[in-house]
């Protein structure tokens, strides 16, 4: 059976979600790989091939350095290869290990320092991606600003206990300035059960209120779950919504500021996970990716380019995980390295790799079947 007609899927919505989805990731591997492939050149490593996508080449050229640009037919990552490596993954060879001192161009003939450089440059490019995407769109389109204003107080709620009440405006949040509805949402989103102290204006009189955000799960347009700390107000979505032009300075510390909430974020929820108080169902997979990529490209470009941004955050946090197989692993080994004044042993590294290629495809198999559950809840009903 056509997995298109079991799914009810028409070809044009395959290629609505898949077109938009790698873009975005091309763009946030490419960058991510140039981060590597710039530090290296300045370290003197030689680079033998800059791929986009892995399998057999479609197409390619030689740089003048001897670099093989290439586009593979796998379009989902991509790779710098350094002279010394046995593969992709830059695990050395046996012979490099040897030869590597007595060649001016062997990645693992570096000192350590220089080689760590080079692997933590493709997650910091990610990071530096997504901050200058952000300050662009803060400076030409500017930032949403919606005045943090209480237009309804919902029943039972946090904020109902509390004793806020309709016309209220959030002043701050346990000391930290609320400057629209957005800024309120994610003071609050990861605070659920936690005491905090709210200032309000109420008709021009400051008022400090102790509040407990509830914990709320809410559905996504895709059938998912996600859980977040709500206070239980709402503002008028037909209320004016005016956009502030940054300058170059306050638009580069407001892109900053986002980009580390989508880190702190995405280590909140890894606490929670691993001490049991969020569950992995909330894990998403390369389909969820591309719908988010496929949605935000439907709704124009300033949507799907801050898209491109917050998945080049994840993918370059994701990069940093102490797993083997990923840059963070690297690092790890290039810690132990210092500290012992020697490498760990290739066995090692290739048991660690083995190791670490195990839980990103677990990883991989968990956001993939939750993705197919919610396609399945959405399709199927459930």
């Amino acid at each position: 059976m056509d997995i298109l007609n079991f799914l009810h899927l028409p070809m044009s919505t395959v290629v609505f979600y898949a077109i938009p989805f790698l873009v975005a990731l091309t763009v946030i591997v490419f960058i991510h790989e140039l981060g590597h492939f710039l530090v290296a050149r300045w370290c003197g490593v030689d680079v033998e091939s800059f791929s986009i996508g892995f399998g057999r080449e479609i197409f390619g050229w030689h740089d003048r350095n001897g670099t093989r640009w290439k586009v593979s037919w796998i379009p989902l990552g991509g790779y710098v290869k350094f002279r010394g490596d046995a593969n992709a993954a830059s695990l050395p060879s046996a012979e490099a290990l040897e030869k590597a001192r007595q060649d001016p161009g062997n990645f693992h003939g570096k000192p350590v320092w220089q080689r760590a450089a080079v692997v933590a440059a493709g997650p910091i490019a990610n990071f530096l991606l997504a901050i200058a995407i952000f300050a662009t769109l803060f400076m030409s389109v500017g930032v949403p600003v919606i005045e943090p204003r209480v237009d309804e107080v919902l029943q039972g709620s946090a904020a109902e206990r509390a004793g806020i009440r309709k016309g209220d405006v959030i002043v701050s949040i346990d000391g930290s300035a609320i400057a629209d509805f957005s800024a309120l949402q994610q003071a609050v989103m990861n605070r659920a059960g936690e005491e905090l102290t709210v200032v309000i204006d109420r008709s021009g009189e400051m008022i400090s209120l102790p509040i407990v955000p509830d914990l709320r799960e809410e559905a996504d347009n895709f059938g998912g779950k996600f859980r977040i700390g709500v206070l239980g107000v709402r503002n008028n979505p037909e209320g004016p919504v005016r956009y502030e032009v940054l300058g170059p300075a306050e638009a580069l510390e407001r892109s900053v500021v986002r980009t580390w909430f989508v880190i702190d974020t995405t280590f909140s929820y890894i606490r929670k996970l691993v001490s049991g108080r969020e569950s992995a169902d909330q894990l998403g997979g390369p389909i969820s990716i591309a719908k988010a990529a496929g949605d935000a490209a439907s709704l124009g470009t300033f949507q799907f380019v801050s898209v491109i941004a917050f998945l080049s955050i994840s993918i370059g946090l994701l990069n940093l995980f102490p797993i083997p197989m990923l840059d963070g692993g690297h690092l790890v080994y290039y810690a132990i390295e210092a500290v012992r004044g020697r490498p760990i042993g290739e066995n090692a590294q290739e048991w660690g790799f083995r190791i670490g290629f195990s839980l990103v495809i677990m990883l991989m198999v968990v956001g993939t079947w939750n993705d197919v559950v919610r396609v399945a809840t959405v399709w199927f009903g459930g």
